[in-house]
């Protein structure tokens, strides 16, 4: 899921929530990017419909004086190693296109933030489950890192 509204988006994803769920039971990695990332979350002040809940937390519109969307090229600074951010350096830059942020309920799962009017998370991980705020498909290589990262992820899996 890339670029939409929450509500029409959680409407049409529940009838696969529980197969979702059974999946990462069962440790089968998956990749949210910008408003699927979003959706992992509980709720969000765009729409009254529910989010799939697989992180705690809610998804908020920015405020203030920054231009909103928050659209183009902006940086990530790691709050802790993993394997999908291997070789990406803290101050890579990832374009993001959102009106709406994730507020994790539980810090723990912040991989990464960005800066844009105050530090919002920019990558969730929890156990196999990712997410980004940004569109790794148009990051040019440092999306494309991120990527295939995650294709090591799923491979290792396999293996």
């Amino acid at each position: 899921s890339g670029v939409g509204n929450f509500g029409p988006a959680s409407i049409k994803l529940q009838p696969f929530s529980e197969p979702i769920r059974r999946a990462l039971e069962e440790d089968v990695p998956m990749l949210g990017s910008c408003l699927g990332m979003q959706l992992l979350f509980e709720r969000s002040e765009e729409s009254p419909e529910v989010g799939l809940g697989l992180l705690k937390g809610w998804v908020r519109r920015f405020q203030g004086e920054f231009k909103v969307p928050h659209m183009g090229w902006n940086t990530i600074e790691a709050a802790r190693e993993s394997p999908l951010l291997e070789g990406i350096p803290d101050g890579e830059y990832f374009y993001f296109v959102h009106s709406y942020y994730p507020e994790p309920a539980e810090g723990d799962v912040t991989l990464a933030l960005t800066d844009y009017g105050g530090g919002f998370t920019s990558i969730v991980e929890s156990g196999p489950l990712y997410g980004t705020q940004f569109h790794p498909e148009k990051s040019g290589r440092a999306g494309a890192m991120l990527l295939s990262n995650f294709a090591g992820i799923v491979r290792g899996r396999r293996g």
